[in-house]
């Protein structure tokens, strides 16, 4: 069963993910809201998978988190987002996501993506 950690900022999207992915059958790390944390469960948890939103709280984003978790890890990131402008996604691209979803997501698409990634 994957280990999936899940990093956003609003709990009552998080807490509705939680509980998706434990549904499709997935193990649950977090949630957790901001890149301090979300590297340090990485670290300690060594989850298969990181579903990351982009406007996290702290003083990096999402995008800088999956790049620090990427390069000191190699933890495959999907970024859960409602950001699709091409800036935000050319900064996201640099990372190297296993995929990007835009919310809400329903759960067939939450399934096939990190089931791809």
């Amino acid at each position: 069963m994957a280990k999936i950690l899940v990093v956003e900022d609003e709990m009552f999207i998080a807490d509705e993910l939680k509980i998706s992915l434990k549904e499709l059958g997935y193990t649950v790390l977090g949630p957790c809201n901001n890149g301090k944390d979300a590297f340090e469960i990485v670290k300690t948890c060594n989850p298969d998978l990181v579903l990351m939103d982009i406007e996290i709280e702290g003083e990096i984003d999402g995008i800088q988190t999956a790049e620090k978790i990427r390069y000191s890890f190699n933890t495959p990131v999907v970024f859960l987002t409602a950001y699709a402008d091409d800036k935000t996604l050319d900064r996201a691209s640099i990372t190297q996501p296993y995929g990007y979803l835009l919310k809400p997501a329903s759960d067939l698409e939450l399934r096939t993506t990190i089931e791809l990634a």
